[in-house]
């Protein structure tokens, strides 16, 4: 089979469609990526003449992926099996029903992908049979003549170091930029074992109720990944976009004691406020281990929200210790953060941005908060009446506008404009004065831009010089700056 993904653009690597190409390829099947940015995803789709065109959706952005679609499958005359996966179908299967889809996938796509494709070969799609698979393959929901069929979910892949490394040929062919750069995004493992109401976590272990959270790849597969990437392509830095890379005690101690011998490259990490200043150990560990920058999320500085709303269960004192203990070892610490969440005020997001400067952060990144389908915090927010609209509204990025209903339509700005200034205030506290009277300017394209392009830049300037900081020429710089610019974020 030729399998097609289609993604509308590629910040970095997406782990999970180059995880699914390596396990179709494993299996004797075609995997081609098309980006928006780069090529017309339509015309490259009439070449290649895919069996099946696949989707990875964040909620947001599906209406775009629709539409998409549908010009691909006229192209191709309806010859092509439509099939959608990622948190947004995970969690609203039910948009299997839309015009075009053929398939949603729920959950984990490795073996629900390679099942599909396996199936299509076997009805002999390949020589022009029936675009037609089994009904009865688990994860998936298809749409068979207007009657929708639901599976139930496999089990998670317990063993993550069965799967073959993930294809990344297949997205460096495509994106240079990602190929060239010195900074490249891996995944040691998978899950977290935490409740924030506001991630999909919880609500995935719903559907994958009773298995096992945070799983680790064998820390020797892990090795193996990077330098099997470090052979080919430039790189310097490691980024782990683990949900925690600090969950397992004894495993990290592995990892510290292997890492600097068999790789020596610095990395960055995911970490969590109360498992770092309950264990302070785990700092020595990671700056053994060769790691230079870590982030943890402080969210809010409102006790009630941050343990009530958010189930966050910890502490201000735990977050301006673990600053402290970062600080100390020589680690840069980043934070995120979340801007006009339901019952807060903007009083609460000022608190929040001093917060951060007294856990030192050398970045805070702030995002306006998103009530994402499937979602404790999510359903709250609709129930109570503070979402403008339905889950159909939610941008796809974070940092826009805010889809809730605040008590003016001046309070609401000012918590817009503050999420462009959010981190000059942590890094310089003495603006703050100056913050609270520019964030009362209007909306108008002169202060939308300016806040903008304030924000990219000295995101920019950080990024490069405290975050990842490697060695890159002026020219390298650009094409990064110009790749991101590109994109809708």
């Amino acid at each position: 089979m030729r399998v097609l993904f289609v993604e509308k653009q590629i910040d970095y690597e997406p782990q999970g469609i180059m995880s699914m190409a390596a396990v179709l390829r494993k299996a004797g099947h075609e995997v081609a990526l098309t980006v928006a940015t780069r090529e017309d995803p339509v015309e490259f789709a009439r070449r290649y003449r895919p069996h099946i065109v696949g989707y990875s959706v964040l909620t947001g952005s599906q209406r775009a992926y629709f539409d998409l679609n549908r010009r691909i499958k006229a192209a191709l005359a309806g010859r092509v099996f439509s099939v959608f996966g990622g948190p947004h179908p995970t969690f609203f299967p039910e948009m299997v029903k839309e015009p075009g889809v053929d398939g949603i996938c729920i959950g984990e796509g490795e073996g629900a992908i390679v099942d599909l494709a396996n199936s299509l070969a076997e009805n002999g799609a390949d020589d022009g049979g029936e675009l037609r698979p089994r009904p009865d393959i688990l994860n998936w929901w298809f749409k068979f003549d207007g009657d929708i069929v639901r599976n139930p979910v496999r089990p998670l892949i317990h063993d993550l170091s069965s799967l073959p490394l993930p294809d990344r040929t297949l997205v460096y062919d495509k994106q240079p930029t990602l190929r060239s750069s010195p900074i490249k995004h891996f995944m040691a493992g998978r899950g977290c074992p935490f409740n924030c109401t506001y991630c999909f976590n919880h609500a995935f272990y719903q559907i994958y109720e009773g298995e096992p959270r945070g799983l680790q790849r064998r820390v020797a597969h892990v090795i193996e990944e990077v330098n099997w990437v470090r052979e080919r392509y430039p790189l310097e830095h490691v980024v782990f976009l683990d949900d925690v890379f600090v969950l397992n005690r004894r495993w990290l101690e592995e990892f510290a004691a292997r890492w600097p011998r068999e790789v020596g490259l610095s990395f960055f990490c995911n970490v969590r406020a109360n498992l770092i200043a309950r264990r302070p150990e785990i700092v020595s560990l990671l700056k053994q281990a060769g790691c230079t920058t870590v982030s943890m999320g402080v969210e809010t500085a409102n006790d009630r929200i941050r343990n009530e709303l958010l189930q966050r269960h910890m502490s201000r004192q735990e977050m301006v210790e673990t600053g402290r203990l970062f600080k100390e070892a020589g680690i840069h610490l980043t934070t995120t953060n979340m801007l006009g969440l339901p019952t807060g005020t903007l009083e609460d997001d000022m608190e929040t941005m001093r917060l951060n400067a007294q856990v030192q952060a050398s970045y805070a990144h702030a995002f306006l908060f998103q009530p994402y389908p499937g979602t404790e915090l999510g359903q709250f927010t609709l129930e109570q009446g503070y979402m403008n609209g339905t889950f159909e509204d939610i941008s796809s990025v974070a940092w826009d506008r805010s889809i809730l209903i605040f008590p003016s339509e001046l309070e609401k700005r000012q918590v817009e404009h503050l999420q462009r200034l959010f981190a000059l205030g942590v890094e310089w506290p003495r603006l703050e004065p100056l913050i609270r009277r520019l964030i009362r300017l209007p909306h108008n394209r002169l202060v939308d831009g300016l806040f903008w392009w304030v924000h990219k830049l000295f995101k920019g300037y950080i990024i490069y010089h405290r975050v990842h900081p490697i060695r890159t020429s002026l020219l390298d710089l650009l094409r990064n700056a110009a790749h991101f610019l590109r994109l809708e974020a």
